[in-house]
């Protein structure tokens, strides 16, 4: 399987990737079948070549998230970008104790029913 990934380039405090694709479980020090631009975290610049990626994916190339996010981004792909971050548990926890609803005591329509 072919995968579109980021491949880190540049200084250790300055880094930057180059967009590539290579094969799923290569390494990323590796060769790469094709370049398709670039990315830079620091200013969140990029550039895409529209052609390429569009026929790497058109021939079964699959992004990582930050790679896709990046295509939607440049409106290579159509769609929502990927969540990079889960949801924290206490966040989990405190909207699943709003959405159960409390239970309601049935009241008697006729008060003379109620013994109370």
């Amino acid at each position: 399987m072919i995968a579109i990934k980021l491949r880190p380039i540049g200084k250790k405090k300055q880094i930057t990737y180059r967009i590539v694709v290579l094969p799923k479980k290569s390494k990323l020090v590796g060769e790469y079948i094709d370049d398709l631009g670039w990315y830079n975290p620091h200013t969140d610049k990029f550039s895409v070549d529209f052609d390429k990626a569009k026929k790497w994916i058109a021939s079964g190339a699959q992004p990582t998230d930050t790679v896709h996010n990046i295509l939607v981004t440049a409106k290579i792909i159509e769609g929502p970008k990927i969540r990079l971050q889960k949801k924290s548990k206490q966040t989990k926890q405190e909207t699943s104790v709003q959405e159960t609803p409390a239970q309601e005591t049935p009241i008697a329509e006729n008060p003379a029913e109620n013994p109370a």
